[in-house]
């Protein structure tokens, strides 16, 4: 029997090989590139248009509750009040900077606050509270100073355990020397570095001039500080004495390297 013939070889080849794509040119390839990329700016357009309409547009990641940490003399609903937290607006949309300034200005009492964004719907305001170390009698009433020498509430009763300023320069040349408020800074330092015990034992720290500082304590106890310089030094030493001589009445600690106690 005959073989096939050439032509029927050449159909049979032509028959096993797969078929080539068509060949696409430079201009196809930038027109489906261009494509790709028309598509990915659509869809990244309308993911950023639902974000902003989540956000800003719909209800439910707006303000609804108000919640306050670290008040003690303030009460929640003073510091809920000066905030004026626009409830209802959208949570992304609130000032936080200019709300912890407008608490800071409209309650003296407030050393630092932190407004914080509780998603979905909430406000958390995070209050640190001034400490008084001091008070200026004012008629009847007082001023509390703080650490920071910062006159921030005038109270009609003394807070318990916190000192009496009592300040007596009228004719001192350190008075005209440094004048009434840094002299005042002085007595605020001495508060702030006065052990705890003797610190809650102090009625009165009285200012004579800028070297002669005065601690009047309980049981017609005196102490003799002197300046401001080297506070926490003479804490630790006034300390120590204090422990050596549970009985002396007068302790004397203005130059710490010769500390001194006394019966009067």
């Amino acid at each position: 029997m005959a073989g096939p013939t050439t032509a029927q070889r050449g159909e049979a080849r032509r028959a096993d090989t797969p078929a080539r794509p068509p060949h696409i040119g430079p201009e196809g390839r930038r027109l489906g590139g261009r494509t790709r990329l028309v598509l990915a700016a659509v869809a990244a357009a309308l993911l950023a248009a639902g974000v902003v309409w989540v956000l800003y547009g719909s209800s439910w990641l707006r303000v609804e509750q108000v919640t306050t940490s670290g008040t003690e003399v303030l009460t929640p609903a003073e510091v809920k009040a000066a905030a004026e937290v626009p409830v209802g607006s959208p949570l992304v949309s609130v000032d936080l900077d200019a709300m912890e300034a407008a608490l800071r200005r409209k309650l003296p009492r407030i050393d630092s606050v932190e407004a914080v964004r509780s998603w979905p719907h909430g406000i958390t305001l995070e209050v640190t509270e001034r400490t008084p170390v001091l008070l200026v009698e004012k008629g009847a009433k007082f001023i509390e100073v703080d650490a920071k020498g910062v006159r921030f509430a005038t109270v009609d009763k003394a807070p318990g355990r916190v000192p009496l300023l009592e300040m007596t320069p009228d004719r001192s040349a350190s008075l005209r020397r440094f004048g009434s408020d840094r002299l005042v800074r002085e007595a605020v330092r001495v508060a702030g570095d006065l052990p705890e015990k003797v610190a809650g034992e102090t009625d009165a720290v009285k200012v004579t001039s800028y070297d002669a500082v005065v601690l009047r304590l309980t049981r017609n106890r005196t102490v003799m500080w002197g300046s401001s310089e080297e506070g926490p030094v003479k804490a630790r030493v006034l300390t120590a004495l204090m422990k050596a001589s549970p009985k002396a009445g007068h302790f004397d600690v203005s130059a710490p390297s010769a500390p001194a106690a006394s019966a009067s």
